[in-house]
């Protein structure tokens, strides 16, 4: 009765949880770049997280 349900394999497994605040603008921007790109809103927040590194100085 204990066996984990297994997932697809991934190399790059999410297993960090995060909850953040919104402002109602902010929450409906994600939600509409969720749409439009037709991914999770972790997806869009990872994304921009990783546009956001890429302009940091080296």
């Amino acid at each position: 009765m204990g066996n984990k349900k297994m997932g697809r394999p991934t190399d790059n497994p999410k297993n960090i949880s995060l909850k953040v605040l919104l402002d109602d603008d902010t929450s409906k921007k994600l939600e509409e770049c969720s749409e439009v790109l037709k991914v999770s809103k972790a997806e869009v927040m990872r994304r921009g997280v990783n546009e956001i590194h890429k302009g940091l100085p080296k």
